[in-house]
């Protein structure tokens, strides 16, 4: 029964009531009736008063579970979109470099550069995000950073062209290794046993991974050595450099698209540098694939994918957060390297797929390690 109904038919036994009192002759006997009548009010409108804040309890419960279920669903379309862009991201360049046989590494990591700017710049004048303007003060100081950037985008392209995906997802644990005993010299930051464990087996794995891989190609190993270390050495020089780089700019903030305008932008300049001094311009004259549109196309995707990365990965780490951000991205590894395999026909053994699968685990159990460190701290 619903309380308006209810409502009416206490409104009718009041009247009947108040006819009651009238028809009453003794003074008594009305002051009896009057108190009976004043307590059965205060007794409906307390009813109505629970019922009242009943329902809202029920609203504010309900508006309270959508919230709830919006925000689990935009943490699960989020994460869904990181995974697919960062997976999607590295199969695209292993096939521009390794199916189409493009040899022009440098070049390809600065067209795909080329379109972030664009992109940016395009959404920042339009007023759909915010940037900080590039001012010489800032180009200064980030200007070390971006060297390293560089470096590590282009090393990064010239490893994947030779070594398989599956085993660069492995081999790129060593830069956690690298990062934690830099972490500990420059910082002073002290590691707990569960993450020198984990550090450990990803050495372990990497070196038997190398060891047992049939495709194992000398350059392209000495490549991602060395894309190690200048990821490293970004993942630590930008943590100094971003305090100074905040100072700098009008707002005192550095966001993420103005991260990625700037790193972007910064790299086109020495990206010309290096296409003319590893001679690639000769190579892009002579080679029959620009002539290809699905070559461009392809070339295209793999750009909106690398700025996609930027985008989903800030939005994952507002839904979720570092822990689970984190975790996902080393987990995220896993259906790659399977992806890896099986589309580029890999040739593999059972030993090469058990260093690679035992590699991947202690990926997931040093981010494990590092989020009860965290905690901890």
């Amino acid at each position: 029964m619903s309380i308006a109904t209810r409502s009416g038919e206490r409104g009718l036994k009041f009247h009947e009531s108040n006819g009651m009192v009238e028809q009453v002759s003794s003074p008594v006997r009305r002051d009896v009736v009057n108190r009976s009548l004043s307590a059965m009010r205060a007794l409906e409108n307390d009813e109505l008063d629970l019922e009242g804040g009943r329902s809202e309890k029920g609203r504010d419960k309900t508006i309270r579970g959508s919230r709830a279920a919006k925000m689990h669903n935009q943490a699960l379309l989020s994460g869904f979109a990181y995974c697919i862009s960062s997976c999607s991201m590295i199969l695209v360049n292993k096939f521009v470099l390794s199916s189409y046989n493009f040899d022009a590494g440098i070049s390809l990591m600065l067209y795909q550069n080329l379109i972030s700017v664009i992109t940016v710049s395009i959404l920042s004048f339009l007023g759909v995000i915010s940037t900080e303007p590039l001012t010489w003060k800032l180009v200064k100081v980030w200007l070390p950073v971006n060297v390293i950037f560089v470096g590590m985008l282009i090393t990064s392209m010239f490893s994947l062209k030779y070594i398989n995906v599956a085993m660069v997802t492995v081999l790129k644990n060593v830069t956690n290794v690298i990062t934690a005993i830099g972490e500990m010299y420059l910082f002073n930051k002290h590691h707990d046993n569960r993450v020198w464990a984990a550090l450990f087996l990803m050495i372990i794995s990497a070196i038997s991974g190398g060891i047992t891989d049939l495709s194992f190609h000398a350059v392209g190993y000495a490549w991602q050595i060395l894309n190690c270390f200048l990821t490293a050495s970004y993942s630590l020089t930008l943590r100094r450099v971003m305090d100074t780089a905040k100072q700098v700019t009008k707002s005192g903030n550095l966001n993420e698209f103005s991260m990625v305008l700037l790193n972007n932008g910064l790299s086109l300049p020495l990206g010309f540098l290096l296409v003319i001094v590893f001679n690639e311009v000769d190579y892009l004259s002579r080679t029959p694939l620009l002539r290809l549109p699905s070559f461009w196309l392809v070339m295209t995707l793999s750009g909106f994918l690398g700025l996609a990365i930027s985008f989903t990965s800030m939005w994952f780490l507002h839904q979720t957060g570092a822990t689970t951000y984190s975790l996902v991205g080393s987990l995220n590894k896993i259906p790659l390297s399977v992806a890896g395999i099986l589309l580029f026909k890999v040739p593999t053994s059972l030993e090469n797929s058990a260093s690679i699968f035992f590699g991947l685990l202690a990926g997931v159990f040093f981010a494990r390690a590092k989020i009860r460190e965290r905690s901890q701290s």
